[in-house]
């Protein structure tokens, strides 16, 4: 099915990040919208409010009727929702056209020059971050990201430029489907090897992915990692890390709550870049996200002004409250390696500062496969308190617990397992210099009335 010939479009699991962000830019279509999503949220709610058609019910009686017309209605799934759904059972007898939410963003990176961030972790940040430098330049961008943007409070941006950046989500192999005219890959440590199975496929299926980037494009790929690409004839080949590289940071200034950084490039050094969301770990995002902007053609001012004005992702070491005596944030941050930076920064921004994180583990097989590394990343803080894990698309594994990671933090952190309905009572119940909620789960839906009750406090 041509995109031309498309009049309604219909989600089965409407309300994920990924696939809102495909809804909002066939609504600016003008096109007939509709889904189905397990449970309500913030996001399901807005999505019907700009004008989507969403129940929460497996029903086939609920579908509208202009998305039960196979010939010019698209099917659109997640992979999370399970084979026997039967909405989708219903789509796949009746002949539709069904696809994943990464097949529609592939069509669109042939219409348009793709600007593709992959990576097991920081790929949110560093695609939003180069989606908000190339929409503030004279390129402009379209853009379809994994993250909640707080430049402009949606995860899509819609233009009529030539460029679309695009989040690219390894996790069942999604990315597969891309063609990118550039890519960053920010890294490639292990993760989804319920999907995977080893270490050695998931690393494989990096390596098949940079063979999908258009010649005369470019991939930006971070230093030292295990994968090897593999690209075709024409495509330029970049590296880039925080000290080293074609790429790389030099003069890093922190301090008095700025970081400063002068950007070092092959095409042209550009000095003081200040960091709008002023996070370590941002510097090394913010090259990456930089080196497909210059690229692509920015200029050295639109890369400062991008970077100073980049307000940050929702969910990503996203701060809620900020004082001298009391910091508040919560972060999706769900790998080893991503707990790990996050703790890391939050270390060397408060060195003096008394730590807490409350982690929600996600996934069973994640937790069987990195416990020992999740709970050396939580050690780099003074107190744990750890939750059930969050089961997502998974059934319990026996023996498979938080625990695991409690048994192995290390000795002189103070932890605690607590289930998830008594997190607010433990925070009602506690003092905190710093407190951080990690996960992937739905921990952070309780982050709102967390605020409340810690400004409270305060006052």
């Amino acid at each position: 099915m041509e995109l031309n010939q498309i009049k309604a479009v219909y989600f089965v699991g409407a309300g994920g990040i990924g696939m809102s962000a495909i809804a909002r830019y066939f609504l600016k279509k003008g096109l007939v919208v509709a889904g189905y999503d397990k449970t309500p949220s913030d996001l399901t709610l807005q999505l019907e409010k700009e004008g989507m058609l969403i129940h929460y019910e497996e029903d086939i009686e609920k579908i509208p009727q202009p998305c039960k017309r196979q010939d010019c209605c698209l099917i659109i799934y997640t992979p999370a929702i399970p084979a026997d759904h039967l909405e989708l059972r219903y789509f796949q007898e009746n002949g539709f056209e069904i696809q994943k939410r990464a097949q529609v963003l592939g069509t669109l990176t042939q219409a348009h020059k793709g600007l593709c961030v992959a990576g097991t972790h920081g790929k949110t940040t560093t695609s939003t971050m180069c989606a908000h430098i190339m929409h503030q330049s004279h390129l402009d961008c379209n853009a379809f990201l994994g993250g909640i943007s707080k430049n402009y409070g949606t995860n899509y941006i819609l233009s009529d430029s030539d460029y679309v950046v695009i989040e690219a989500d390894e996790f069942d192999r999604s990315f597969h489907w891309l063609r990118p005219w550039m890519s960053v890959i920010t890294s490639t440590d292990p993760d989804h090897l319920d999907i995977y199975g080893t270490k050695e496929a998931y690393l494989e299926s990096f390596r098949h992915y940079t063979e999908l980037i258009q010649p005369g494009g470019a991939l930006i790929i971070h230093r030292n990692l295990e994968m090897k690409e593999h690209i075709q004839q024409g495509v330029r080949l970049y590296d880039y890390s925080l000290d080293k590289g074609d790429f790389h940071a030099e003069n890093i200034r922190i301090g008095h709550g700025e970081i400063i950084f002068d950007f070092i490039s092959p095409i042209e050094n550009v000095t003081d870049i200040q960091l709008g969301q002023p996070v370590p770990i941002n510097i090394e995002n913010g090259i990456a996200a930089m080196a497909m902007a210059q690229l692509n053609g920015c200029t050295a001012e639109e890369l400062r002004n991008g970077m100073k004005t980049f307000g940050g992702v929702d969910r990503r070491f996203d701060f809620k409250i900020k004082t001298d005596h009391l910091v508040f944030l919560s972060d999706y941050a769900h790998h080893p390696k991503e707990i790990y930076q996050s703790a890391k920064s939050i270390r060397e921004l408060y060195r003096d500062k008394h730590i807490t994180a409350i982690f929600q583990p996600h996934l069973y097989t994640r937790t069987r496969d990195f416990y020992k590394d999740f709970a050396d990343a939580l050690s780099l803080l003074d107190e744990v308190v750890l939750t059930e894990i969050y089961p997502a698309r998974e059934q319990p594994i026996e023996g498979v617990t938080s625990k695991l990671i409690y048994d192995n933090l290390r000795k002189g952190v103070k932890k605690e397992i607590i289930n998830k309905d008594e997190v607010l009572d433990y925070v009602k119940t506690h003092n905190f210099e710093v407190l951080i909620v990690l996960g992937a789960g739905d921990l952070d839906n309780q982050v709102p009335q967390i605020k409340k009750m810690l400004e409270s406090k305060l006052s």
